[in-house]
């Protein structure tokens, strides 16, 4: 028989293996939403540790947070953020929608990790607890929006883009060695008037970079951070100069020109910043069909 420890919260307490991090709020969840296989993806994961990694810098520079605290907070995030403990974030995308779940699964984790660094006992919540320090001046409104930003942008910048970039090169490259080759358009699946190969090649690059060039413009939106303003965008609980501090972090953390969002009511209550970008992708996921079909039939 498997080891546990008991954890516990409003509703009381809970068993939790012994060898994982989270505590009672992630292992009700695990009970509660038994639906579906879809992991929460590990770029959102990644997105909480830098979250609450920026977070708790911030509550220490304000004088909020004890800095032995926040020290150990600050290196069991850096884990998270390192993909360290990933095999502690068991939950399913199916829960509730502001993803409080997925914010006390990492709140949880920290915690523990934490109280382990300090040489404390897991689930006592002493000398951290994953509420009063690890979720200090947060809410999972502000928290999960902000992770959302922080993993598409990311995800955007190190993976979509240079690998469009590669294709786009790889396709001019082939428009300038196929330049001599004369062959015959097709319109409608039929004959029509002569082109080079190499001028229908310099379409399919066009297309590609037009593809990065609308996706880069959707970065600004993403690139606006929710965190600071709590609960509903009043920033009710947040120290003053909370929000642009966390954003400054992020911005050192990743790498990234993130900054607070202007209006937090929008920035909370909307995703519009991630829509706009999703549409972008889909675009240019429409013209990598468009070329890879037009290859088929120029193949058959």
């Amino acid at each position: 028989m498997s080891q546990t420890r008991t954890e516990t919260d409003t509703f009381g307490p809970i068993e939790v293996a012994a060898d994982k991090y989270w505590g009672a709020q992630a292992q009700r969840s695990l009970g509660n939403f038994k639906i579906g296989w879809e992991k929460q993806p590990m770029s959102v994961v990644r997105g909480l540790g830098i979250v609450k990694r920026a977070c708790a810098e911030a509550n220490m520079s304000l004088g909020n947070l004890d800095e032995r605290i926040g020290n150990a907070i600050v290196e069991a995030a850096q884990e998270v953020i390192d993909g360290k403990l990933n095999d502690h974030f068991p939950l399913v995308v199916w829960q509730t929608g502001s993803g409080t779940q997925s914010n006390m699964n990492s709140n949880e984790v920290i915690s523990n990790r934490a109280i382990e660094i300090l040489g404390g006992t897991m689930g006592t919540k002493d000398p951290v607890h994953p509420n009063d320090h690890v979720n200090m001046s947060q809410s999972s409104n502000d928290t999960y929006p902000t992770a959302m930003h922080i993993a598409c942008a990311e995800r955007i910048v190190h993976g979509l883009i240079p690998a469009l970039k590669h294709l786009h090169a790889a396709l001019v490259a082939k428009r300038k060695a196929f330049d001599h080759i004369i062959k015959i358009g097709r319109t409608h699946t039929q004959d029509a008037t002569p082109l080079t190969l190499g001028q229908e090649f310099s379409g399919y690059a066009a297309q590609v970079a037009s593809a990065i060039e609308r996706i880069e413009l959707t970065l600004p939106g993403l690139l606006q951070l929710a965190q600071g303003g709590t609960a509903v965008g009043t920033g009710l609980n947040a120290p003053i100069g909370f929000a642009e501090k966390v954003a400054e972090n992020v911005a050192s953390i990743t790498g990234l020109p993130f900054i607070t969002a202007p209006n937090k009511f929008e920035s909370l209550a909307a995703h519009d910043a991630m829509v706009f970008s999703h549409g972008a992708i889909n675009a240019a996921g429409a013209a990598l069909f468009k070329i890879a079909n037009d290859i088929r039939l120029l193949g058959s």
